[in-house]
């Protein structure tokens, strides 16, 4: 995605230094994808800061607010040890929100993906399933990259 954000690249680089000390990156995944999915409908740091103050980590119902619009953010990251890569996405659990972000890391947490459903779109489409895949993810609406076919 396009432009620096000093406070997230501080955290991916703690985040990446952390998994090659360990071997396994520690959960910061769910607040980096907010994140950028906030900044990707329009949200500045300024902007997404303001959004969330008043919310905890355990708030129900959606990840952040940008227009009026209620959002909840998915995202996936491959460990990036041999073999690795997404081959299942977390089914949401709730639907007290407008629209869902879906976002495909690469293992440095490049978003290389990002794909956008409604609410009454993503029911539709996946209330009865258990298990859902990117295959099924992609079949919303592309916001990155853009430009892509």
């Amino acid at each position: 995605m396009p432009g620096s954000q000093p406070l997230r690249d501080k955290l991916v680089e703690i985040a990446l230094a952390w998994e090659r000390r360990f071997g396994v990156a520690p959960s910061v995944t769910s607040a980096i994808s907010e994140f950028d999915a906030a900044n990707l409908v329009g949200h500045t740091e300024d902007s997404f800061s303001e959004d969330c103050a008043h919310r905890t980590a355990v708030t129900r119902g959606h990840d952040f607010t940008c227009g009026g619009v209620r959002y909840q953010v998915k995202a996936n990251r491959p460990s990036g040890k041999p073999g690795s890569f997404v081959t299942w996405v977390s089914k949401v659990k709730n639907y007290e929100w407008d629209r869902l972000i879906w976002l495909l890391y690469d293992r440095d947490y490049l978003v290389q993906e990002a794909w956008e459903w409604t609410m009454i779109e993503y029911r539709a489409a996946f209330g009865k399933k258990k298990r859902l895949s990117p295959e099924d993810m992609r079949r919303g609406r592309r916001l990155y990259p853009r430009d892509a076919v």
